[in-house]
């Protein structure tokens, strides 16, 4: 399987920015670590190993950038609003310098999102912000209600950061062009979040699989199991 490193200065972040990316061709995903996770963190939790067979089948090629999560919405030692202006930066890296990146090497228009608990809110956040480059969604164990991280503080950043605010109103027809899969456990600590997101989806009838498993938790383990079934259907 092939692995390789890399590392630039981004002029949206003012600062350098660390991604491993697996395989050598495929649909492009974009794997998110969970709160506050490094670029490395989904192969040290064997998340990558349980989806070798497609990289090295050349079906994905997995792209897994740095989070900036420390200082964005887990910063409590700036406002708020400077923390959703943080996560804007990253997020115009992810549009401006990561997904140029990620189209051009693989030849494919969109990407495929993903990530596990707090990377599932990424994932999330980043397709229903930018439906248009998003071809597939696999969220597990998401959650998608940042206004915790907001200590009360409430703009318009806040709100264009939070799906289960701006997304009921969200007429834009790409939304239904994404396949999408909520993957949580009857279990899971975000169960709940995974269900009232899968109400917003079935309101504007957005098709979409909420796939609660039975005896599962919030861990690692369960998402090895969900990984690679959701990415084998792509």
């Amino acid at each position: 399987m092939k692995e390789e490193y890399k590392k630039w200065y981004s002029p949206n972040l003012s600062g350098e920015i660390e991604l491993l990316i697996y395989g050598h061709s495929g649909h492009p995903v974009f794997l998110f670590p969970t709160s506050k996770g490094r670029y490395y963190e989904t192969k040290d939790f064997g998340l990558i190993t349980s989806v070798q067979h497609l990289i090295e089948d050349g079906k994905v090629k997995i792209y897994c950038p740095d989070s900036i999560d420390a200082l964005s919405w887990y910063n409590k030692s700036i406002a708020p609003a400077d923390r959703a202006k943080n996560h804007n930066w990253y997020d115009k890296m992810l549009v401006e310098e990561l997904f140029p990146l990620a189209t051009h090497e693989t030849g494919y228009e969109k990407v495929v999102t993903a990530g596990c608990s707090f990377g599932g809110y990424h994932a999330a956040n980043f397709a229903f912000k930018h439906p248009a480059l998003v071809s597939h969604l696999f969220s597990m164990s998401g959650t998608f209600d940042i206004s915790p991280q907001a200590d009360g503080f409430y703009n318009n950043d806040i709100y264009y950061n939070n799906p289960v605010d701006f997304l009921p109103g969200d007429q834009d027809p790409d939304l239904w062009k994404i396949s999408i899969i909520l993957g949580t456990g009857d279990r899971d600590i975000c169960r709940s979040f995974n269900e009232r997101l899968s109400g917003i989806l079935y309101q504007k009838n957005i098709a979409h699989w909420l796939d609660i498993r039975p005896g599962a938790d919030h861990d690692w383990p369960v998402w090895r199991q969900q990984f690679p079934e959701y990415l084998s259907k792509i």
